[in-house]
């Protein structure tokens, strides 16, 4: 657990000398109760009923105290709550190399089937978009709810050349921030159209001020890909602006790191998968690596993805939750005095 505003636990110190008083005050209490000649006004001053009770309303009190105390250093804990995303954008990876059988039936298809399961298993209030690439980047399908519009999109999926990873990751963030005005030539090309224009220079000037990776919890990207960046905007440069847009990256890489030839109709290319700027993409993001070597892993991978979106472990305040602890508490210490001793405390 942390705080906040960690100084306020100082007033921790100052229940020493509560006790200290309240000690003091019971033997006042008692020295003023001996002057009396009758016993009975004696134990009158001293307080009916078994002795230890009476001291549970004022520890019950106590308590109260300290819990409120770490109530005003502002508390934060790690906990599990359900998540706020409601736009999730499937980026996936359509280039010739996805034709490779070493995942069966091939590596397009098992995508295809996991990205399926998982819109299916998707709750009704979340939008999905799929955005598919191989030397450019499309809007397959614009964020929707409904379902079958989306399978529909997966299954027009063509198999295209080149891998442009940094479009993907542009495209994606452009259709979430439409009024941003993202513009994937800007990036691949900084001395297009005026000079300076790019990600840094007076093309992003109005652009919104960047704020914590991994804090804009109404969307996320999934990125799938079996190859690396062949073409296209820089895939770093374009992970970092998701991450000025507090927008996470989950990538999955389908295939092999070693590489492999895949041929067709004449024709052979030699692709790797680049593991490295995967992990780069999911760290910068805030976002999180998978490696799926086979179908049932990459279907694994999908179902993890699922739970991750729906449930999300992150910090919170719980200064609500400590404070009315402490209102209980010294709620309880009243309410026992009064039955017990028909006094407060």
């Amino acid at each position: 657990m942390t705080f906040l505003w960690p100084e306020a636990l100082w007033g921790l110190a100052t229940l020493p000398l509560v006790v200290a008083a309240y000690f003091l005050v019971l033997r006042r209490k008692k020295k003023f109760a001996v002057r009396y000649a009758s016993l009975d006004l004696v134990k009158e001053a001293l307080g009916s009923g078994p002795g230890m009770r009476r001291h549970v309303p004022p520890l019950l009190f106590l308590l109260a105290l300290a819990v409120i105390i770490v109530a005003t250093a502002r508390p934060q804990a790690t906990v599990t709550l359900p998540s706020q995303h409601e736009t999730v954008i499937l980026a996936m990876d359509v280039s010739g190399s996805m034709r490779a059988t070493d995942v069966e039936p091939s590596r397009l298809v098992a995508a295809q089937n996991a990205a399926k399961q998982f819109i299916g298993e998707q709750p009704e209030n979340v939008r999905i978009g799929i955005v598919a690439f191989a030397g450019t980047a499309t809007v397959a399908q614009a964020p929707t709810r409904n379902k079958e519009d989306l399978i529909a999109a997966i299954d027009r999926f063509q198999l295209q050349r080149a891998t442009a990873i940094g479009s993907a990751i542009l495209v994606s963030l452009a259709t979430l921030f439409p009024k941003d005005g993202i513009d994937v030539a800007t990036f691949a090309y900084p001395d297009a159209g005026k000079k300076g224009a790019g990600p840094d220079g007076p093309g992003r000037r109005d652009a919104p001020k960047p704020v914590p990776p991994g804090s804009y919890s109404s969307a996320v990207i999934i990125l799938l890909t079996d190859g690396q960046r062949t073409t296209g905007p820089d895939s770093i440069q374009a992970a970092r602006l998701a991450a000025d847009k507090g927008v996470r990256v989950y990538t999955v890489g389908v295939g092999t790191t070693e590489g492999k030839i895949v041929g067709f109709e004449g024709w052979s290319m030699h692709v790797r998968l680049d593991e490295e700027t995967l992990k780069t993409i999911a760290d910068i993001t805030r976002g999180e690596y998978f490696y799926a070597g086979n179908a049932p892993d990459l279907n694994k991978i999908y179902k993890t993805l699922n739970s991750r979106l729906v449930m999300e472990t992150k910090k919170s305040e719980v200064t609500a939750l400590f404070s009315a602890i402490a209102a209980v508490l010294a709620l309880l210490a009243a309410m026992l005095s009064l039955v017990w001793f028909n006094r407060l405390l």
